[in-house]
């Protein structure tokens, strides 16, 4: 994958954390269960041993998972103005007068209150770039949907 991924500096610091955590603390601790599980005996018939190892198989797709995310991040805050850029919080309303609040951004960003979307999902890729007052449509697999971007925020000024 070489889509960037846009990260608000405390997401990247508590990514970072999280990766540094699992690649020292987790590593550890999951190979000592993993030895403690060896010691029970046969390992064909060890509930134990498989859970261990099922938890290293998780923790090291975390770990490809968090490194890959960290080295495409795109870390900062979005810029203020009209325009919709990744990292922002943006209000729109649908052809029935519904009106949604999201943050186009990472699901890793997430915050409370606002539904997040990937800016290179169907719906971010159309929104971004657009400017209050203006209309988009974008392709998603019900069909097609129209909005019109009412307000563009940085999740500062949301909050």
């Amino acid at each position: 994958m070489s889509d960037t991924v846009w990260l608000s500096q405390s997401a990247y610091d508590r990514l970072n954390a999280e990766l540094d955590h699992l690649k020292t603390t987790g590593r550890e601790e999951i190979s000592a269960a993993i030895k403690a599980a060896r010691a029970h005996g046969d390992l064909r018939e060890n509930a134990e041993y498989d859970t261990a190892k099922d938890e290293q198989g998780k923790m090291e797709a975390r770990i490809r998972q968090l490194e890959d995310m960290l080295r495409r991040a795109q870390v900062g805050v979005a810029p203020s103005g009209d325009v919709v850029h990744a990292g922002n919080v943006v209000t729109t309303v649908d052809e029935d007068g519904d009106e949604e609040v999201f943050l186009i951004g990472s699901r890793e960003d997430r915050t409370t209150g606002l539904t997040v979307v990937s800016a290179n999902s169907p719906l971010g890729r159309a929104l971004v770039g657009t400017r209050v007052g203006e209309q988009v449509t974008y392709q998603a697999p019900a069909g097609a949907f129209s909005l019109k971007v009412t307000a563009v925020k940085t999740l500062e000024e949301h909050r």
